[in-house]
């Protein structure tokens, strides 16, 4: 496929979404709050059940898929500390830098990417990834947004066990462990099928919602730096975390890695202000949004780019 087709079958529906949730925001001021609710605790688990539940995805793949997203994480933790220390970060703007460098948006916008590009396997690989992301961002994000704080990010890390994904992975795979998944056609399926296809377009108004209320204002420099760092380096370092744990399954493989490519999470923003005080002219909360806008907007062209070498079959 030509760079345009893939720009137009799989970036630009999700561009298009977000945008319209943008103008939403910015011309009537919705707040975003009531839709992240729905979609964190109908919508997504929905999705996860259902999506995991009649996925095609083996054991030994989902296992992959686990090993390379902690393995990826890991290796973007170390290169943001030490990348953050030598461009002289100190906390809390060093936590800041090292969180939006390394958290991808395979959510609210990873998951449709994924179904657009690559069908129900890029789906279901998605939502696993994302109840990964989840897991990963309540536990260790929160220790990176609060350690510079004089808080206990400790005690806040319990913060995982009341997101409702982790819940649905568990019963998904349960589900799928003892053969009890209901027919595809039963009342329950088709229900969850039902919500969770509605909670694709949701989570792209919710993006550009979002986006609609970041503030621009911060060092442009340090913004440059973790934008290069999440859209430039964060694919290599993610084809080589595929590559280290190895996977049967090629597709999955390509969805692994486009999903940790895309740009940092919304999320971080949450974190971020929650957990995260600024200190004289440093400005955590700032630099997040920053990144966030900057990395949504550029990964237009950097994910495309991504799209076509997947696809393609260049690598993997």
């Amino acid at each position: 496929m030509s760079l345009l087709s893939i720009f137009a079958t799989a970036i630009l529906p999700v561009v298009a979404v977000a945008a319209a949730g943008f103008v939403l925001g910015r011309v009537k001021g919705t707040d975003p709050d009531a839709l992240n609710t729905i979609t964190v605790y109908v919508l997504a688990p929905a999705l996860v059940v259902h999506s995991l539940a009649t996925s095609a995805l083996a054991g030994d793949t989902i296992l992959s898929v686990v090993l390379a997203v902690v393995l990826f994480t890991a290796a973007m933790l170390l290169l943001a500390e030490g990348v953050g220390r030598l461009t002289g970060h100190s906390e809390p703007l060093l936590g800041a830098f090292v969180l939006v460098s390394i958290f991808p948006n395979t959510g609210n916008y990873g998951i449709p990417l994924a179904d657009f590009a690559f069908g129900a396997t890029g789906r279901s690989t998605a939502v696993l990834v994302t109840a990964l992301q989840g897991v990963l961002l309540y536990t260790v994000g929160i220790y990176i947004a609060a350690r510079g704080s004089g808080g206990s990010p400790l005690a806040d890390m319990r913060r995982v066990f009341g997101v409702p994904l982790v819940y649905a992975v568990v019963v998904a795979l349960a589900l799928r462990w003892v053969g009890a998944v209901p027919p595809t056609e039963s009342t329950v399926m088709q229900t969850l099928e039902l919500l969770g296809n509605a909670s694709i377009p949701v989570m792209l108004l919710i993006l550009g919602l979002q986006l609609s209320n970041v503030d621009g204002d911060s060092d442009l420099r340090s913004v440059g730096i973790a934008s290069a760092l999440k859209l430039l380096l964060a694919p290599v370092l993610a084809f080589a975390a595929v590559l280290a744990v190895g996977f049967q399954n090629q597709t999955v493989a390509r969805v692994v890695v486009l999903l940790l490519a895309t740009p940092t999470g919304v999320t971080t923003i949450i974190l971020v202000g929650a957990f995260s005080h600024g200190a004289g002219d440093q400005s955590p909360g700032e630099l997040v949004s920053a990144t966030v806008f900057l990395t949504t907007i550029a990964s237009a062209v950097t994910v495309t780019l991504l799209v076509w070498v997947l696809q393609s079959g260049l690598v993997l």
